[in-house]
């Protein structure tokens, strides 16, 4: 292992992350009271161009306004590539109140973008004299995102979770799909007349994790786009999760327990987790560095292991 030490993300639950369009004000009440670990106010993608000076004006008064108890408030602002996303930064900054945590920035596709929005946000910040630290939160949505990932994660310290925006990547990668995340058709592998689906998302998925974990960010999944398939979002999140991703958005209501199903471990999980740290305790004090439990080999990698179970479930309250 190197001798740099692969350092923590922030110790916080993310399981799912909600949206809302900044034009819908009616929802943020329901939005505040749902089990969504993260809330995300939108002013990109699911409000028209318009609406984006009322849909800020929205949330601006939102943040301040409602009560959002624990939970991680982000607000997702306009691409850079927009005549928009300045005036959502400046405007947040200076007229919303310190209870937004987080600001999401859309198809990030290098670490000039986020040296572009640091600049600005940290500037605002010391003309208003705020004292809490803006976080950031990216989505890699392109082919230049992808590529340059890890230093898009290394970019910023504020630089909080990183997500994977399957349906504009695809569209950036000429990918011949509509559809946002999940197996596709086209893409299956044919044996002794069966067809086997593999996921086209996972070498991205792989990529944003390594880039993640290398620099203490969260990885996030992203959207999964047919919200009347239960069981393709519970196979894609379970596939997420074990690749090591904390957590997914929901972009219907109904999709939060689901998310939240697959990120929270069980009971019989957390009771394992627990222990193989018990049994390796017993072992260390033997002066031994590894030990069988129900029949298998445990060693040192095996406590890193039920450490983030462990983590995840006290994070949660179980």
């Amino acid at each position: 292992m190197s001798f740099r030490i692969q350092p923590a993300p922030v110790a916080r639950l993310n399981r799912c992350q909600l949206f809302g369009p900044g034009s819908r004000p009616a929802i943020f009440e329901k939005m505040a009271g749902s089990a969504a670990d993260v809330i995300n106010l939108d002013l990109e993608d699911s409000v028209a161009p318009d609406d984006k000076p009322e849909a800020r004006k929205n949330i601006i008064q939102a943040i301040g306004d409602i009560d959002w108890g624990d939970k991680t408030l982000s607000v997702r602002i306009n691409g850079l590539d927009t005549p928009y996303w300045y005036r959502d930064v400046v405007d947040l900054m200076e007229q919303a109140s310190e209870r937004i945590d987080l600001i999401m920035i859309p198809k990030v596709g290098n670490a000039g973008d986020l040296y572009a929005v640091d600049a600005l946000v940290t500037a605002v910040e010391r003309a208003m004299g705020r004292t809490k630290p803006l976080g950031f939160e990216v989505i890699i949505e392109s082919a230049a995102g992808i590529s340059h990932v890890e230093e898009i994660a290394a970019a910023t310290p504020r630089l909080q979770a990183m997500s994977l925006g399957a349906a504009d990547f695809a569209a950036s990668m000429g990918m011949a799909t509509t559809g946002i995340g999940g197996t596709q058709e086209n893409y299956y592998m044919h044996r002794e007349g069966a067809k086997y689906w593999s996921d086209p998302w996972h070498w991205a998925q792989a990529a944003i994790v390594a880039a993640c974990r290398t620099h203490g960010v969260l990885p996030v999944d992203g959207p999964f786009g047919d919200f009347s398939d239960d069981e393709g979002f519970r196979a894609q999140a379970l596939r997420s999760a074990t690749l090591g991703m904390v957590g997914k958005w929901a972009i219907h209501p109904k999709q939060v327990a689901l998310a939240n199903e697959v990120f929270t471990p069980t009971e019989a999980a957390v009771t394992e987790a627990r222990e193989i740290l018990a049994a390796m305790e017993e072992a260390q004090k033997t002066g031994a560095g590894a030990t069988v439990y129900k029949g298998r080999l445990v060693d040192i990698a095996s406590i890193k292991q039920a450490e983030v179970i462990v983590r995840q479930a006290e994070m949660i309250g179980l």
